[in-house]
């Protein structure tokens, strides 16, 4: 029988809630290859200290953060002025 979308979506809660209860998940592999690339950013050919590495490696990431906040906060007053024209 088939699953109400109410029933999947209690099912996928459940089951994520089994995950991280356990202690486990599983973004490990995509989240070190993500830091990853903001250290191949800022030192690609892997001549700084690691220290220092990892330390610009956490600017650029904040960075690149800051820079996503930027553009959506652009893109909601781009929303709310083509909304008002509308009106």
């Amino acid at each position: 029988m088939p699953m109400s979308p109410q029933q999947r979506a209690l099912r996928a809660r459940l089951a994520a809630h089994r995950l991280h209860a356990a202690g486990g998940t599983n973004t490990e592999a995509a989240r070190a290859a993500f830091n990853a690339r903001f250290e191949n950013e800022v030192d690609p050919n892997g001549a700084l200290a690691p220290e220092e590495r990892a330390r610009r490696a956490e600017h650029a990431r904040k960075a690149y953060f800051i820079s996503l906040s930027l553009k959506a906060s652009q893109s909601r007053r781009i929303r709310r002025e083509l909304d008002g024209d509308a009106a």
